[in-house]
């Protein structure tokens, strides 16, 4: 994009007088954001990372990690058949140039052969430039348009200033895995509460959020991180109507284990009509207990009361389900045994919330527009139920009986996750049928 406005001009400018990356920060790099791998291969486990070679004992043979002998690294061990390694990671380096912050993004390659000491590639790919009212502008080098992933860059193109609204595209919403400890920040920043670390969080949206965002402030200086984090992710809408709620965790010091269960025991507590100023109902000693015992009264309660009135709720509900969601029925996702696929009936939620005993039910989960909710099921049983964004096509939650993870939590995640593309293409194509329709 050629830069028109004052501002990209400036930007553009301002980047190209930036100094080169140190060659410290790439050496830091290297030795902090990339696993240490090692392989087994015509029974001999060979060192990637220091090219030392040993024969494992046979105790050895079955484990997913062991220790080098030579180096005292502790390997994860690759897979038998490949004889080219490659990892990939980001970084990113924070600065300030001319009163802005700087975020810049630098995308990270280890490349592994056996015998050969590995070899690294480095190459700054975004800047985010937010300046003092948390405005931010993107830098990014060119990437191929017909690849869905986010390592497509072109790497022989140079920076060039993007739209304003780039950075809401969540193939490019990449949060660093490792920030580089020297940090140069805005006085305003510290004054906003910000002091060493980034909690997880994406640098560039942890700063405008602080310099624009008063709840994010708050969250920070009363060292609420489970919160902020949950704020700054995908749920930033659900935090500001229970606020009141938040500010009387504040004022008591109660930290929140898991925020998505405490917000749905928020909903419980205002279906009951209880005050969510008061301490004793907002920061229970044990939250997954007076969460499940609220939804199982207010199962009771529809029961026992509501059953009529439930039926017609239902297929008034499914009406609107299906016109919400219809696109994304009929998708399953299913590897050996397991199967994922998406609930296609309001009734269905009643189902998987009494099987799992959650509130994917009683919570009205099938209203939520941004979101997908799935099934996974092992043998017709229901596994867990899988919460999808589809504004940021990531998983929000994925939860099992009364709520924790059951012993192929990983494997659906993993499922998910390399399946997250047809429900891409579902919604593209719907935004094709209604562009002709509007035509």
């Amino acid at each position: 994009m050629i830069p028109k406005a004052i501002i990209e001009k400036q930007l553009t400018a301002l980047s190209a007088s930036l100094a080169p990356i140190r060659g410290e920060v790439f050496t830091w790099a290297e030795q902090n954001i990339f696993l240490k791998w090692g392989v087994l291969s015509r029974s001999k486990f060979y060192c990637l990372d220091c090219t030392h070679v040993w024969k494992p004992s046979c105790a050895d043979t079955c484990t997913k990690f062991t220790t080098c002998p030579a180096c005292k690294g502790k390997l994860k061990m690759m897979p038998y058949n490949q004889v080219h390694f490659k990892e990939t990671e980001y970084f990113a380096v924070v600065e300030t140039c001319a009163g802005f912050q700087v975020v810049r993004m630098v995308n990270a390659h280890k490349h592994m052969k056996k015998n050969f000491t590995p070899t690294h590639f480095h190459k700054e790919v975004m800047q985010h430039w937010i300046n003092p009212k948390g405005e931010v502008r993107t830098l990014a080098l060119a990437t191929n348009v017909f690849s869905s992933t986010l390592d497509a860059w072109k790497f022989y193109s140079p920076l060039e200033i993007k739209p304003k609204d780039f950075i809401r595209n969540a193939k490019f919403y990449i949060n660093p895995y490792r920030v580089y400890p020297q940090m140069k920040v805005l006085p305003i920043l510290k004054r906003n509460g910000f002091k060493t670390s980034v909690y997880d969080i994406a640098p560039h949206l942890l700063f405008a959020s602080l310099l624009s965002d008063p709840i994010a402030e708050t969250l920070l200086k009363s060292r609420q991180l489970n919160l902020l984090q949950y704020y700054l992710g995908a749920s930033r809408q659900n935090i500001r109507p229970n606020w009141q709620a938040v500010k009387t965790v504040i004022r008591n010091g109660y930290k929140i284990a898991d925020v998505p269960i405490w917000e749905d025991y928020l909903e419980l507590l205002r279906y009951f009509k209880k005050d969510l100023s008061c301490a004793l109902y907002v920061c229970p000693e044990n939250l997954g207990e007076a969460h499940d015992r609220l939804v199982q009264k207010k199962r009771e309660l529809l029961r026992k009361k509501k059953l009529h009135d439930l039926r017609l709720e239902i297929e008034q509900a499914q009406k609107k389900y299906e016109s919400d969601k219809k696109r994304f029925f009929g998708l399953l996702f299913t590897e050996k045994d397991l199967s994922i696929s998406v609930i296609e009936n309001v009734r269905d939620f009643m189902t998987e919330g009494d099987d799992l005993h959650h509130c994917v039910f009683t919570n009205e989960y099938y209203d939520r527009k941004d979101s997908l909710i799935l099934s996974a099921k092992m043998g017709g049983e229901s596994l867990e139920t899988i919460e999808i964004s589809l504004s940021r096509m990531e998983v929000l939650q994925c939860r099992g009986m009364k709520n924790k993870p059951s012993r192929h939590h990983r494997d659906i995640l993993r499922l998910i996750s390399e399946n997250l593309h047809q429900i891409r293409e579902r919604m593209k194509k719907k935004k094709k049928k209604t562009k002709k329709e509007l035509a």
